[in-house]
């Protein structure tokens, strides 16, 4: 009779077989009760599920193309959530972002090894500031100005960003998989230039893909101005000849995107990305001679349209709304986000100045300062606050840190992006913006784990800590 012994027996195996005899039974129940459309999602998550478990990077991949690419879905109507606007939208990556996170913490289960979340400078900040954004919203939920499902859901989208991250840095471990990645959301951002200079002839503004019949051109600008700053970034310091051809082509496509977009937001940001890209870049000249030329030759090749949007602030005939500063009338939108700042710092924050009203507590503001402001008040700001300073502080040292040319470009990119950001939001919530968040976090994996990637020996793997700091 054959006897065996505790060390014949892996639990590993055995774990990963009662986990694949359960996986079975439950998707042939499904297949015979559910309509065919939801027993193809259901299949297509168990397959990426597989995936993501045996070969993370893969997963990552595809994450990366469903970040603008992915079909997004409405939930709720606009009388269910008060001051939203619109509805909160399912997308195809938060369904992804489940199913990786869940395999990355299915897959750190069984191999010791491995650690669910690493150590790294941005984990402190991004703790402190989500815990005062559940804080707040809880007791908003108390007070009764939050309702308890939509503030829950936001929070989690809240959250989401946050968790791309973390699946991001978790997995970065060598230079190689920083190129192939990197050339991926590069890919990714050339198609979406594609499709929304497609949508040129038929007139209006453009928006990226898949984002229903009204669009959000404000998102797409702001998601190609964080793009233009990698690419002119990777321009300055990295590649060959035939790199140089595809970052160059790209640019010219995002331009002209981003021109379409009519966004004038991420338009006025682009002047503190210029302006980035010229203090901390070594090679100033190519610069200044592509602004000089830009500014001697815009007012003959500016599309007219954007001549009238640019114009249109000052010149809009006059309404009710507006506000005046000084003898100039701004137009409706640009006055309604001065009065939001207006509103939020001289009347209803006064009234919860600590915590604020909590996530979805407070009416819509389309504009980031004030609107964290308004819902997690002075804490959360404040919070908000060291987050962004860390990011700055950690992208300048791997930055001045790195003789690299991919890494030097990447990371001057990025420097570049996010103070455009920083200014983008001033007149967008582009911090809670998923098509600009994702990518934006992302990449800022990719920033914190150069430093680390550079330290480990090329023959030896990158050692990896467990606890959260």
């Amino acid at each position: 009779m054959l006897k065996l012994t505790h060390a014949e027996i892996d639990s590993k195996a055995i774990f990963l077989l009662a986990m694949v005899v359960a996986i079975t039974l439950a998707g042939g129940f499904l297949i015979t009760k559910a309509v065919p459309g939801i027993a193809f999602a259901v299949i297509a998550a168990f397959a990426i599920g597989i995936v993501s478990f045996v070969n993370t990077e893969i997963a990552l991949y595809i994450l990366i193309a469903s970040m603008l690419l992915g079909p997004q879905f409405v939930v709720g109507e606009p009388t269910e959530l008060p001051g939203r606007g619109r509805g909160f939208t399912l997308r195809m990556d938060d369904i992804l972002l489940v199913i990786i996170g869940l395999s990355w913490f299915l897959k750190t289960a069984i191999r010791k090894e491995l650690a669910l979340l690493i150590r790294t400078p941005l984990n402190g900040p991004i703790t402190y500031y989500f815990v005062v954004c559940l804080i707040s919203t809880l007791f908003g939920y108390m007070m009764g100005r939050v309702k308890g499902i939509t503030g829950l859901f936001f929070l989690l989208k809240y959250f989401e960003y946050f968790i791309v991250y973390f699946i991001a840095v978790n997995h970065l471990k060598e230079k190689k998989q920083i190129e192939r990645l990197l050339f991926t959301i590069l890919g990714v951002c050339f198609v979406v230039c594609i499709v929304a200079i497609y949508q040129v002839p038929a007139g209006g503004r453009v928006s990226a893909p898949f984002e229903g019949p009204e669009g959000e051109p404000n998102t797409l600008g702001g998601y190609l101005v964080l793009m233009l700053s990698i690419v002119l970034g990777l321009l300055l310091t990295h590649g060959s000849r035939k790199q140089k051809i595809f970052l160059g082509t790209l640019s010219f496509f995002i331009v002209i995107s981003l021109a379409a977009t009519l966004s004038r937001a991420s338009w006025v940001s682009l002047i503190p990305m210029v302006m980035t890209l010229l203090y901390f870049s070594k090679r100033k000249w190519p610069i200044i001679l592509v602004l000089i030329i830009i500014v001697l030759i815009s007012p003959f090749i500016l599309p007219k349209s954007v001549k009238e949007r640019v114009s249109f602030t000052f010149t809009q005939p006059k309404e009710r709304g507006q506000v005046t500063v000084g003898a100039t009338r701004l137009d409706t939108s640009t006055s309604a986000r001065f009065m939001a700042w207006k509103n939020t710092l001289e009347k209803d924050f006064v009234t919860q100045p600590i915590l604020g009203y909590g996530i979805t507590g407070y009416r819509f503001l389309d504009a980031q300062y004030p609107r964290i402001l308004a819902e997690t008040g002075l804490l959360g700001l404040l919070t908000f606050l060291i987050l962004l300073f860390s990011i700055y502080m950690n992208t300048l040292h791997t930055y001045m840190g790195t003789s690299d040319p991919l890494f030097s470009g990447l990371s001057l990119g990025y420097l570049a992006g996010f103070i455009a950001m920083i200014t983008h939001g001033i007149g967008t919530n582009t911090f809670i913006i998923v098509r600009i968040m994702e990518p934006f976090w992302f990449l800022t994996a990719m920033i914190i784990m150069i430093p680390e990637i550079e330290k480990a020996a090329p023959t030896e793997p990158l050692k990896i800590e467990t606890p959260l700091a």
